[in-house]
């Protein structure tokens, strides 16, 4: 077996690259070699034969011997080579990669760059930048992480593979291979939502009335959650089983707290829900995040009221909406049941808001006005609220600097140094005699 072939079958296994691509790439070189020694316009043919790899140049129709060539050339020619060689590796890599994108890959820690992590997925490297990692996380070169292949790019002679940690896939991916059930389709991810390092909600529902979602999904003594939740570096997840009934999905997906009470106004997808007053720190949770999430699981608004918060703005709600102009009792039930709750929910839907609805008895002009005189009365009452937070504020930084100084006041003063102490030395310029 000639060189020639020998270096095909070794870039062929070694890299993967298709043997073709390789011979194509050596007549590419050959012919860069020899267009470049001769300096000038030529018509140039080169052929490898690709059973026994005898290579054969033709230079304005006369045959020319490739071993010929010039140090200039074949240094050329190697470049050129070298170069084929990448774009035909890149290829390969991006033609492994393309068609893998949502999927789930495991990689090691290579280095950090710029703040990016490189992971070393193999025969090529993946790039989390730094939006899609989790903040709470800490990465290290040497550790091993999963994670979701985002993006696969063609950038130059190299492939950009983005991935991520962040993405809410990455806990459903996880879930695929922790819960047999949902990989065979027995059991359904409808929803989930993830902010990433704190929590994940996760709805699930069985085509099989035999078979627990959510027990499938938290597995024996909780086995196959706590896997996830493992990988997750400790994230909460929140399973809830899913319903088409708004008013059970809702109480659902508030879960840890429970609900007592839900009332919903399809319309706008809005949501209040009464809970009792030990239950209602839990079910906001921490900065919101609770109801947040669940907000977005089920792609409702919702609002928490204990009963006695929700007796306060039912009496607001009535009395901002009676203030109006021709708004009657009968107007009022109807947009009390449209879940209107005041002036804003007035001048955020406008006239079509108030024109669509079911019954509603009002000319456009007095639409108009209702309209008119909500928005107003809302910015007074929005100016009035910044005010009241500005003077509150204001008050809380008074006091902070009223207790900073008065604890530097508090503090003893430094004693006095004893009497025929030496003192500081003078400087050397007036240390120096006249």
């Amino acid at each position: 077996m000639s060189e020639i072939l020998r270096f095909v079958d070794l870039i062929n296994r070694e890299r993967d690259i298709d043997r073709e691509s390789i011979f194509q790439a050596l007549e590419t070189a050959l012919l860069s070699a020899v267009r470049k020694q001769e300096g000038r316009a030529v018509e140039v043919s080169a052929t490898v034969d690709r059973v026994t790899g005898e290579i054969e140049v033709w230079v304005d129709g006369k045959p020319v011997d490739h071993k010929t060539l010039g140090r200039i050339a074949a240094q050329t020619a190697k470049q050129i080579l070298l170069q084929r060689n990448r774009e035909a590796e890149r290829d390969v890599v991006y033609k492994e990669y393309e068609h893998k994108k949502g999927e789930m890959v495991t990689g090691m820690v290579q280095r950090i760059e710029r703040g990016m992590v490189i992971v070393n997925m193999g025969r090529t490297e993946g790039i989390i930048p730094r939006m899609e990692q989790v903040r709470t996380e800490l990465y290290k070169p040497g550790d091993r992480v999963r994670c979701l292949i985002l993006d696969v790019q063609k950038v130059g002679q190299q492939v950009r593979i983005v991935l991520s940690r962040a993405h809410p896939d990455l806990v459903r991916r996880l879930f695929e291979i922790e819960v047999p059930e949902i990989g065979e389709r027995i059991v359904e991810v409808r929803a989930l939502v993830r902010e990433p390092g704190h929590r994940t909600k996760i709805a699930v529902a069985s085509v099989d009335t035999r078979v627990d979602a959510v027990g499938a999904c938290v597995g024996v003594r909780g086995s196959r959650i706590k896997n996830v939740v493992d990988e997750l570096n400790g994230e909460k997840i929140d399973i809830i089983r899913w319903s088409d009934m708004p008013e059970i999905l809702l109480g659902n997906s508030l879960k840890p707290a429970e609900a007592e009470e839900i009332y919903v106004y399809a319309k706008t997808r809005r949501a209040e829900v009464i809970v009792a007053d030990d239950q209602l720190a839990l079910s906001i949770g921490r900065r919101g995040q609770n109801v947040r999430l669940a907000g977005k699981l089920c792609g409702w608004q919702i609002d928490v009221y204990t009963r006695e918060q929700m007796r306060e703005r039912s009496a607001e709600r009535r009395a901002e909406l009676s203030s109006l102009p021709h708004i009657g009792e009968e107007n009022f039930g109807r947009l009390a049941e449209a879940g209107y709750g005041g002036w804003k929910d007035v001048a955020e839907r406008g006239a079509e808001g108030l024109s669509s609805l079911a019954g509603i008895e009002l000319t456009p002009e007095r639409i108009e006005e209702i309209v008119r005189v909500a928005s107003e009365r809302q910015a007074a009452k929005d100016a009035r609220e910044a005010e009241e937070r500005a003077r509150v504020e204001a008050e809380a930084a008074a006091a902070t600097a009223a207790a900073s100084a008065a604890q530097a006041a508090a503090q003893p003063a430094a004693p006095a140094p004893p009497e025929g102490a030496a003192q500081d030395a003078p400087s050397p310029a007036l240390g120096q005699g006249g």
